[in-house]
């Protein structure tokens, strides 16, 4: 008996200490984990939501870059961190990739999501003196002569390269038959494009900016549903096949599997302040970055649908582990 009554009163206790913790929640500084280098895209958005949330929250937020095994230092150290809510993660689009290419067990259901905030597509870009004048005319061809035509832009199976290969999979073309020429990013893939090295060039549309405005490249498309705002001059997959396309590079907050709710509320809450300040939508059109927002729930459904997408793609293009 007195067993039990020990048992009830440790009972009680904790849940007095939880609905405490969760009332006066945040009551010290946060860690906000990048999982990619200082100074990258990655990091330019983590810093300037960090500074936001630590407006909205009013405790210190502090960007910390754990880097290494593309992206899975970082992951692996959101998913280890203690459930409290004073650790969390900017989560990438890889997370929907490395159980499936082999790199890591990481998936999108160790993470307790708070927000989508970050959505960038793939551009299907050629040289200024390519044939192609549209998107449709290169598919026909791409379709029409298998293993003839190269595309760079990232290693294998990077957010990118899936998002373009999964794309003509749709298109009824086998990604396998246009080879990749790996490179290290896009810069090093559009000189290569610009020198007349390889035919196509997948990467987000600001990274294309300064080789389009010398005349050196033009972009057919970017692989998305609706025109991007800061690039409205270039068409939409679909407008061009009709068919809906919506995979890219993104980026989202996250927590370790296991929050409480009452925090992920909070956060949730803040999150929604920050993503629709002046501030956050400045600095991303600025940038060239694409803004969307999900919340909780269309959060872990959009990283689940990425999860199923990529697991076809990554098969089929003989990448699965």
């Amino acid at each position: 008996m007195r067993s039990l009554t020990r048992l009830l009163c440790a009972s009680v206790l904790t849940v007095t200490a939880t609905a405490s913790f969760a009332a006066d929640y945040p009551n010290k500084p946060i860690t906000l984990i990048v999982p990619w280098s200082a100074g990258g895209g990655t990091d330019s958005v983590g810093r300037q939501f960090a500074a936001g949330l630590q407006q909205e929250l009013g405790q210190t937020v502090n960007v910390v870059n754990r880097t290494g095994g593309s992206g899975v230092v970082g992951h692996m150290a959101m998913k280890m961190a203690r459930p409290d809510g004073y650790t969390l993660g900017l989560g990438t689009a890889e997370i929907a990739t490395y159980q499936h290419i082999g790199t890591s067990d990481l998936t999108y259901e160790d993470y307790t999501p708070i927000a989508l905030l970050n959505l960038d597509y793939a551009a299907f870009t050629v040289n200024a003196d390519s044939e192609w004048e549209t998107l449709d005319q290169a598919v026909a061809d791409l379709k029409a002569e298998p293993n003839t035509y190269t595309v760079s832009g990232s290693a294998p199976g990077a957010a990118y390269h899936l998002s373009f290969a999964g794309f003509l999979d749709q298109q009824g073309v086998d990604p396998n038959t246009v080879s990749l020429v790996p490179s290290e990013g896009a810069a090093p893939g559009l000189q290569e494009l610009a020198a007349g090295g390889v035919d196509i060039v997948f990467s987000s549309l600001p990274e294309t900016l300064s080789m389009r405005e010398s005349g050196r490249v033009r972009t057919l498309a970017v692989l998305a549903n609706e025109r991007e705002d800061a690039f409205a001059d270039v068409p939409s997959a679909k407008e061009v096949t009709g068919s809906e396309w919506s995979q890219g590079s993104w980026r989202g907050l996250v927590g370790p599997e296991g929050l409480p709710q009452d925090v992920t509320e909070r956060l949730v809450e803040a999150a929604d302040s920050v993503w629709n300040s002046d501030d956050f939508q400045e600095f991303m059109a600025s940038r060239g970055f694409g803004t969307v927002w999900e919340g909780p729930e269309g959060f872990r459904d959009f990283m689940a649908e990425q999860d199923r997408i990529n697991a076809g793609t990554i098969e089929k293009l003989g990448l699965a582990q």
